[in-house]
């Protein structure tokens, strides 16, 4: 079943550089990050107009409104950036790297606070993926950064918007990349990229992981094909849709693990997803090879966001 195909597929803006966090503004606009230019940049869907709303430099990643109605944003700290059959896509960390960090950022007036940097004194590498729950605390993955011969390993975190609380959850992981809590925040779910997996934690409170769940989460699927999983977004019956890359699209699973269904689409960077409209049946997806932000009709309502 496709639903990103020539039919329903429709760009809304293009010429953005490796467009990424798609974020549903409460104006109807849709914020993205732009990883290769370090901007936060707000989409007119109507038009398709640009305007810069901050410049937080790095590598700005997943995105998300916190309970205070600031963006925040997972920073990877910046790559290397390569052209691969007339595409952009990430190579290896950035020469003027730092580190990775949460980033809070005052949409009103474009400015940046670094909120985390470290756990426990280790430094985040590459933050990656965000989703607030409905006490105002937030998950979010940290996928690593790469080099020539090494990779940082990565793991699954949860800290609170205020600042005064950040703790790993779950490591190592194999590059975790989409992080998503289902509609009754009983479970948090997690896509790594390099196996194409699919993993769950039961939770038994905010930011806990219920008794008995194994390190890395229970495994909930793998499609086949070659597939690398990138960011996700929950839908309100519960079914997760995780970007894919390499074989570009959207694959869909319900709780239980099983595919849904996959919509296509023509980038094979297609790296993130998110709903809104009044229904929230539009689906806004970008694709990053390619520099764009599409929209499509989606066939079940997403999942309405605690802010």
């Amino acid at each position: 079943m496709s639903f990103f195909g020539s039919d329903h597929f429709e760009t809304i803006t293009d010429e953005l550089i490796f467009p990424e966090g798609p974020v549903v503004l409460a104006d109807g606009s849709v914020a993205v990050v732009e990883i290769g230019r370090g901007t936060i940049t707000r989409v007119d869907v109507t038009d398709g107009r640009k305007d810069i709303l901050a410049t937080p430099g790095g590598g700005p990643n997943g995105a998300a409104l916190g309970p205070d109605g600031a963006l925040y944003v997972c920073n990877n700290g910046g790559f290397e950036w390569i052209t691969v059959r007339g595409r952009t896509v990430p190579g290896e960390v950035a020469s003027d790297y730092t580190t990775g960090r949460i980033e809070r950022i005052d949409l009103e007036t474009g400015e940046v606070d670094i909120l985390y940097a470290d756990v426990n004194g280790v430094s985040l590498k590459g933050p990656n993926d965000i989703m607030f729950d409905s006490t105002g605390g937030f998950w979010f993955t940290d996928h690593g950064k790469t080099r020539t011969r090494d990779r940082d390993r990565g793991g699954l975190y949860y800290a609170t918007a205020d600042g005064s609380h950040i703790e790993e959850i779950a490591f190592p992981m194999d590059g975790p990349n989409g992080v998503g809590i289902s509609p009754e925040e009983d479970r948090v779910y997690v896509a790594e990229t390099f196996q194409g997996a699919m993993f769950a934690f039961d939770l038994e409170g905010p930011g806990k992981v219920a008794a008995g769940v194994p390190a890395r989460g229970w495994f909930l699927a793998r499609p086949a094909g070659r597939k690398y999983f990138d960011s996700l977004a929950m839908d309100a019956e519960g079914n997760v849709s995780v970007a894919t890359i390499l074989t570009g699209g959207i694959s869909t699973f319900t709780r239980d693990g099983d595919e849904l269904e996959f919509a296509p689409t023509d980038d094979s960077a297609t790296t993130n997803i998110c709903f809104g409209g009044d229904d929230m049946r539009t689906a806004y997806v970008t694709l990053s090879g390619t520099g764009r932000l599409a929209v499509g009709d989606w066939p079940r309502p997403g999942l309405k966001l605690p802010f």
